[in-house]
């Protein structure tokens, strides 16, 4: 799901139907609760994509723990909101039927509503109950951008691709993810390289967050942006940024965010040591670990779309 670009129109129908359900589930959430819904919108977004498997989608993906759910001595699941509530589970009816069903999808989200409450209904405090939720970092870093571009747009089904090189310009790139790097100790590479002119556009392949900017040691100067599926995309020896670029900064497929360079192998302001080129990396999160993953199927596909 993640990277489809094609299908039939029903497909494509269905794809629309299952957005607008889980929009309408969102924001008849934030109704009962007071909670933006977009935090719900972002902690689904991260659940559903760090499943393995999505062949059988769920409208919702959120997956409270049935410990959780039903309490610690509730051994038998029963979904009576009553008995849940006596063995100190967290499931909540939010559907009105009297029953806890961790397979309904409006008591799965008036659940997490509950739990995200516990800590108050700040965006301070919603961070602060994702913290003790997921206890990991990145995890409470992903969910918080991701509901910022969700903010942005109004809108979920942000699909749109774009190639992160300006395709009116001269460039050239082959599959070079995994090839050796002897800078800094042997290593592979972890991404591919788009060969271009000195100053040649970087664009945003995608919707999401800028998390990081600055020099790197290998990347010269790079920028770290995290999309709303889990994925880091990394932009290295560039020869600048936009200037009204920032860390923090919501941006979609086709924003300019700066210029192709040869920075890097070196410290700050190094350059010229290998062809001016744009490193670009992909990074997926399955809220747990991050590892590389070649980039160079998708940049073909977004080439395809960028060039139509």
């Amino acid at each position: 799901m993640i990277f489809s670009y094609s299908g039939t129109l029903n497909a494509e129908d269905d794809e629309e139907d299952i957005y607008d359900e889980r929009m309408a589930l969102f924001k008849k959430t934030e109704a009962l609760t007071q909670i933006p819904w977009y935090y719900f919108a972002a902690i689904d977004n991260f659940e559903r994509n760090i499943k393995e498997n999505d062949d059988d989608e769920q409208v919702i993906s959120i997956d409270i723990p049935a410990d959780r759910w039903f309490g610690i001595g509730n051994s038998a699941m029963i979904k009576d909101k009553r008995i849940i509530e006596f063995f100190n589970g967290v499931g909540k009816d939010g559907s009105g039927n009297g029953k806890a069903d961790p397979n309904d999808p409006e008591d799965i989200l008036y659940t997490m509503a509950n739990i995200l409450l516990e800590s108050g209904p700040t965006k301070d405090d919603i961070k602060i109950a994702l913290w003790n939720y997921y206890k990991r970092d990145l995890t409470v870093q992903t969910i918080i951008n991701t509901s910022k571009v969700f903010k942005e747009f109004q809108e979920i089904n942000l699909t749109n691709r774009d190639f992160p090189v300006s395709t009116e310009y001269n460039y050239s790139y082959n599959n070079t993810w995994g090839d050796r790097r002897g800078f800094g100790g042997l290593r592979i590479h972890e991404g591919t390289d788009i060969f271009a002119d000195h100053g040649t556009p970087v664009k945003s392949t995608t919707y999401g967050v800028v998390e990081i900017m600055g020099w790197n040691l290998y990347g010269g100067w790079r920028i770290g942006i995290r999309d709303i599926f889990n994925i880091y995309h990394y932009y290295g020896h560039m020869n600048g940024y936009s200037d009204d670029l920032k860390v923090g900064q919501v941006v979609q497929p086709g924003d300019v965010i700066g210029s192709v360079g040869s920075t890097g192998y070196g410290p700050p302001g190094t350059s010229g040591k290998f062809p001016p080129h744009l490193h670009y990396g992909m990074y997926k999160d399955n809220g747990e670990r991050e590892w590389s993953f070649d980039p160079y199927p998708f940049l073909q596909k977004w080439e395809r779309i960028a060039k139509e």
